[in-house]
């Protein structure tokens, strides 16, 4: 029941108060982390969820320390690490339909499983990046802004690009 009213209260509530910057933002950081406590499976301290998020009933959502979901992100499924910073606008598909036959419309075939997105500790996701099914980012990962992300992103790696590609590492790998 508790839950029931959370999300009534984030989706017709919360999710539009203004930004957690604005002078006039009335404590809207706070209302939002309130609420997303009770919804999540997990929830770490100073987790900022900015406004428009949506994350459907976020029951399979785990978030560490010090992260934050930039404006108009849309996330499920999701184990994200500590120390993560997502800017506006990313997207995460976590299912797609399947097309695995060609006897039957794709429309009518219904989903693929989903699939958990994990993104490590440290982890900078620019603006509008897509993130398609079952893609994990390692830690210290920065992902460039508009990056189509359809593989793995190994720690330390920075990706961008259309599929997203390794430009460089911040670190020496062995």
């Amino acid at each position: 029941m508790i839950r029931t009213i959370c999300l009534f209260l984030y989706y017709g509530f919360a999710r539009y108060l203004p930004h957690s910057n604005a002078p006039y933002s009335f404590g809207a950081k706070q209302i939002r982390y309130v609420l997303c406590r009770k919804l999540f499976m997990k929830i770490g301290k100073n987790v900022n969820i900015e406004r428009l998020v949506f994350f459907r009933f976020g029951s399979n959502i785990e978030i560490g320390d010090n992260t934050g979901l930039g404006i108009n992100c849309y996330i499920s499924n999701a184990k994200i690490g500590n120390n993560v910073m997502m800017g506006p606008d990313v997207l995460y598909i976590d299912s797609h339909h399947r097309f695995d036959r060609t006897d039957v419309p794709m429309m009518e075939q219904g989903n693929a499983p989903e699939k958990k997105l994990i993104i490590g500790d440290d982890v900078w996701i620019g603006s509008r990046v897509i993130i398609l099914p079952g893609v994990s980012i390692g830690n210290g990962a920065i992902v460039g802004a508009g990056a189509v992300v359809t593989r793995d992103v190994p720690d330390w790696a920075i990706v961008a690009g259309n599929p997203a590609r390794i430009v460089r590492y911040r670190i020496a790998v062995p």
